[in-house]
This record gives structure tokens, sequence and C-alpha cells, in this order.
């Protein structure tokens, strides 16, 4: 069996791994229908008949072993394969689940592929079954209409029973026998299976080249699509059937007609077992009717046309059937002819309308929809009328302002081909909260992915479910990569996911919430790469029952990286500084040297011209005068530019104050580091 022919029905209290699931089986193409607790699977199981079902055996309510003896015991689904898929362990859970009628057995933690595998494998084996089955109800069949056919002497009867059986069996939309003329160009319908009533309606075989073929090469003909086949070229217009598939009815060498079965898009063709329940059936046809000698009579006999009285009762007839149908729904119903115009309206229809029965039949049926939504219900009636169904949302005018939704479904009558039936409901309230519903939705998604932190959830068995673009930018994963794939303790360093979740539990065990904030620790990129990070978190609970946890992180690199930035420029200005310091200490002591020398220079100018006579005073006071004015030619050089305290020195010249400046550097090595300026 390919995936996708039926729904896989997922039946586990835990959300997060029934969206695990419906993820996993949409991905390998099946259809999933999930299932919150065992009486839920029960309700489902009234409507619904799937091709598999997975079920956990701890549910609330109505646990896996009675969902088990129940599926067993309903003849509808009886068949249905089970994989039971549970974290329980013991070997007497395992006997005692296949005891109940388990097929198969899959441990929770399970693998993707292994749970895939498991699944294509049941349904395989049920494929052989069903083949098997199938081909025992096709040859029922076979010895259900050869009886009939040997039997009954109303041909009309028979050939009815045989076409409305083959319809039933290969399950297409229309099974019809026309018999051709010999050598004329007429065919007649003598059977159709959904229309009891069609005997000998003449048929232009010019207008069907597909029966012209078949009765010329007594051959099978299958066409996959009619719309786009060669040989309708000639007589295409609206092909209202996709898939045809035509028979020869023939004995011995001569072709009387053909089987022709038709069916509607989705259908597909016939596999060749029904090919060949098909040509069974239209054979043993041939020879029925070659035997009834009946060949003749249904050529020359004509379709009886009603009168126009006896086709109004019968239409009247087919109305009152629905009455007592009509007053106890619970959804608004009505009918209309083909003029548009309302015959019957229910109590409930005439509520949601806002109207009395009376102000309705008679009145044109769509009278109050807005105009924008009338294009709709035109082509809903065109495909009605081709034999199909539609449901549409259409807004109207409220009788007292305002407009509403109303949701219509629509249908032909089968006793009245001109009458069509409309089933509504005002679904206003529904639409509106839908779409909340979607903004709300889609603006949850929009800010956890527009959200500048990484965000990362798991759920309890800590897989990845959430991993939005910040987090696919800083780790240099996509969502594709870890969602479903990776466990959340992966992108930490070992053991600190541990301390983390033990973190969170202490805190709910301590004040009644798991949070965590502002907790300083590393990611791990696949490449090796640790990337600092302040995290987040927070355990999630769905009611009393843990649904996983989420965490919300900040790269923290570009903080480190202004931070090195930052202390390198502070210790660049603490260097700049010491230099200008040096600078100012210099430019200070040539300003204290200025006066000392000053002074040398005076005294030894002075003991020069006291000491004329004195050879030794005068060689000593020139030594003394020369090297004092090196040293002042130095200080000179030196300079002073100071912004530290200074000193009252001559006129109102100031100079650095060395005394109160190194009282202040003393003060300032006393201080703690974390108490100093930035300039100190």
């Amino acid at each position: 069996m390919a995936p996708g022919t039926a729904p896989i029905l997922v039946v586990d209290d835990d959300a997060v791994t029934r969206h695990i699931l419906f993820d996993y089986l949409s991905r390998a193409g099946y259809q999933p229908v999930t299932a919150s607790s065992g009486e839920e699977a029960l309700e489902r199981l009234k409507t619904l008949t799937p091709a598999l079902v997975l079920l956990d055996l701890v549910l609330p309510d109505a646990d896996g072993y009675e969902v088990l003896r129940a599926i067993r015991a309903d003849d509808r689904v009886r068949d249905v394969p089970v994989v039971v898929l549970t974290a329980l362990e013991g070997d007497e859970e395992i006997a005692r689940a296949f005891e109940e009628g388990a097929d198969d057995f899959l441990h929770k933690p399970f693998r993707n592929a292994e749970l895939v595998a498991r699944i294509r494998g049941q349904l395989r084996l049920r494929g052989y079954l069903v083949e098997l089955a199938q081909k025992e109800r096709d040859a029922a069949v076979l010895v259900e209409l050869t009886q009939a056919l040997a039997s009954s002497l109303d041909i009309r009867e028979i050939l009815h029973t045989v076409v409305r059986r083959i319809a039933e069996t290969v399950d297409v939309d229309r099974c019809s026998i026309i018999v051709a003329r010999e050598g004329g160009g007429r065919g007649y319908v003598v059977a159709a299976s959904d229309d009891a009533g069609v005997q000998n309606l003449p048929i232009e075989l010019e207008k069907y080249p597909e029966i012209q073929t078949v009765l010329q090469t007594r051959e099978p003909l299958t066409i996959e699509d009619a719309r786009t086949h060669p040989l309708l070229d000639p007589v295409r217009a609206s092909a209202r059937y996709q898939s045809l598939t035509l028979l020869p009815i023939a004995h011995e060498d001569r072709a009387l007609g053909v089987l022709f079965l038709r069916s509607l898009e989705g259908r597909g063709t016939l596999s060749d077992r029904e090919l060949s329940f098909c040509q069974i059936a239209a054979n043993a046809t041939a020879v029925a009717l070659r035997n009834a000698r009946v060949l003749q009579q249904l050529r020359d006999e004509t379709q009886a046309l009603d009168s126009r009285a006896a086709q109004a009762e019968t239409r009247v007839r087919s109305l009152e059937q629905y009455q007592v149908l009509f007053r106890s729904a619970a959804d608004g119903m009505l009918v209309f002819d083909s003029r548009g115009t309302v015959r019957f309206v229910n109590p409930r229809g005439a509520e949601i309308l806002e109207y009395p029965p009376e102000k309705i039949v008679g009145r044109p049926v769509f009278e109050r929809v807005i105009t924008e939504d009338l294009g709709a219900i035109d082509r809903a009636i065109a495909e009605v009328r081709e034999g199909g169904t539609a449901s549409i949302d259409v807004r109207v005018r409220r009788r007292h302002g305002g407009v509403g939704t109303i949701a219509i479904s629509l249908s032909s009558l089968e006793s009245d081909d001109d009458a069509q039936i409309v089933t509504f409901r005002d679904v206003t309230q529904d639409r509106e909260n839908a779409r909340e519903l979607a903004k709300t939705r889609d603006f949850l998604t929009s800010l956890v992915e527009s959200s500048p932190d990484a965000i990362v959830a798991a759920d309890p068995r800590g897989m990845i479910i959430v991993w939005n673009r910040t987090a696919e930018r800083v780790c240099g994963v996509s969502r594709d990569e870890v969602v479903g794939r990776v466990n959340v303790s992966a992108i930490y360093p070992p053991t600190v996911a541990q301390e983390i979740m033990r973190r969170l539990r202490d805190g709910e065990r301590e004040s009644g919430v798991g949070r965590l904030e502002n907790f300083r620790t590393e990611l791990i990129t696949p490449s090796g790469e640790q990337i600092p990070i302040h995290l987040s978190a927070a355990i999630v609970r769905e009611g009393d029952k843990e649904a996983g946890t989420v965490g919300i992180f900040s790269d923290l690199r570009d903080r480190i990286f202004m931070e090195q930035r930052l202390a390198a420029a502070q210790q660049q200005l603490a260097m700049s500084e010491r230099q200008s310091l040096v600078a100012q200490l210099a430019g200070t002591a040539a300003h204290e040297l200025n006066q000392p020398l000053t002074s040398i220079m005076g005294y030894a100018e002075l003991w020069k011209k006291r000491s004329p006579d004195d050879a030794l005073a005068q060689r000593t006071t020139t030594v003394i005068i020369q090297e004092a004015e090196r040293m002042a030619d130095i200080v000179r050089k030196l300079g002073s530019m100071s912004r530290l305290e200074t000193i009252q020195y001559v006129g109102n010249t100031q100079i650095f104050d060395l005394n109160a400046n190194v009282a202040t550097a003393d003060r300032r090595e006393s201080e703690p580091p974390s108490e100093r300026k930035p300039s100190e």
C-alpha cells in the first residue's frame, strides 16, 4: 500500500509526541490524524477507517488496551493493523498488548527510520490480505451475476443488476451497457448503474468514437484522461468524466455491444484484477443476451416519457420525504429549482436567514448574498449539475444591518434533476475566531523569528522543536538540520545541559517556578567553536504536565570584544597620563631648580668680584658659573607646563608643588583600586 492512500490514526496523550509523529508521518508521505485520549480515538473510529493505528498504552480515560479491544470488536475496523508505541518496558505489558490484538510493538524513544519501516511492513501485509479478500469478493459477485443472468426472465432487471454490482465492485461512478445495431450508426443505452429508469436510450455512435473503436476491434480500451486523449478530439466539449474503460460484449465473432465504465477525477484507471473481473462479467452478459433472444426487442424499444403531471407528482413525493429531516436538522436546509426559486426551507434555515419561512419560499434563493460572492455560487451550482457537490463560504446581508458569513453545501436531489438542496450554517464567529487565531499564530511566529536573541525549545525528551533565525545565525546550523533530529544537550559542553536542568528543577522545588536567568555558559557549534552566551531558561508546562523547556540566549562575543577594546583603551589612556605626568614633573623640576641656580650664579659672581686677586677663587668661581650656566641651559630645555598642584613663585607665576602632590600620591596609593578615578 502506497503512502497517503488512507489516514494513519496517532493516539498519544503527549502533545509533543503527537506533534513529532505528525511531522514524521507527513514527511514520509502519509496522512496522520491525531487523538489525545482513548475516548477521542474511539470517537474518531466511529467515522474514520484508518490504514493503521499508532497507539500509546498509557492514556487518560480509556487506556490503550481498551482501545485495542474496541477495535478488534468492531467489524468495520477489526482488520486495521495496530502498532503499539509506548515507553512501558515490562515483558508482561508486551505480551498483554499482543493478546489484546496488537500487530507490532515499538518502544519510546523510537527512531524515525524504524517507525516508518514498521508502518510500511504492516501496510504491505494488510495490502496482501485486502487483495486476497477482494479476489474472493470478485469471485462471489461473478457467481451472483452468473446465477442472475441464468435464472431471471426480466432482462432489464438483470442488466441493471449487472451494471450496479459492477460499479460497486470496481468503484466507478457510472457503469452502462450500450448495444449497437448491426451495420447502423445508432446505439442504445439499455442499462445504467446510476439510473434504474434508463431503457433503450438512443445515442448517435458518431459522437462516441471510443465506443465505435471497441465495437470494431473487439478489444478493451482504457482512456486515462478523456480531456486530453486524441481519440476524443473531434467530439470533445466539456468532459464530465476523466477516466473511461470500455470492454466489448462479444459472442463468438460478433460484438453485441460495449460495457462502458466511467469515473470522475481522482479515480484513475482500473487495475488488472478489475479489468479481468469486468471482462468476465461482459462475456457472461453477452451469453445471456444471446440466449434470451431479446437483443432485437432492446434495439426497437424506445424510452417511455412520463407526462409533465406525473413528473410533478413524483417531484412532490420526492420532496415530502425530506420534510421530517428538514424540521429536525440542526443546520439550515432549503431546496431551490432550476430558476433559482426557493421551494422549501426548514425552521433552522429561517432562523439563520432572520426571516420567517413565508418570506423565503418563492423568493430568489441567493438574493441576500453580496454581489462579490455570486460568481462563486454560480461556479458551485455548475459543479453540482455536473454530478458533484460543492461547499463554499459566502457573505450575506443581515436583516438588521451588517454582513455575516455562512458556510453552504450544495447537492442535487436524486429524484429531481432540476432541483438542488442547500445546507448551511452561520459561521461568522467561527471564521472571525479562525482569523484571530491565525493572526495570533503569525504574530507569535514573527516574534520568535525576529527576536535579536536566539530562542530554542525542546520536548520532554530533549529533542529540539523550535530553532529561530538568530539561533541559525549564531550556531551556523539551519532549523531543518536540528528540529526533531538533535537533542538540546548536544549544543552545550559536556554536563552543562544537566546542570541547567538541575538548576531549573531546584528553582521549581523552591519557588514553584522552574526558571533560570543570566546564566553564563557556552554553546558548541558543529565546527567545534565555543560561543560564550548569557542564558535564560524555563520549564514549560501544560497544566500539571511538563511539556518541554525553552531557552533564550544572547551571544556575548561582541560584548567581550568591546570589553577587550575598552580595556586596551583604558590601558593606553593610563600610559598617556603617565607620560604626561613625567613631562609635568620634568617641567616642575625645572621650575624648582631655577631659583637655586640663580642664587648659585649670583653668589659666584659676587665672590668673583670680591676676590679679584685670589687666583684660586677666580678659577673656582669661573667653574661654578660655567657649570651653573650649563645646568640652567638644561632647565630651560625641560620647560614646564603642569596641571598638578602649584604654589606661588616669583610674581604671579605658579609652579609645581612637590610637597602637596607627593601627599596626594601617597593618599591615592592607600585607596582600594575600585575607588580610584579613571585618571588615577
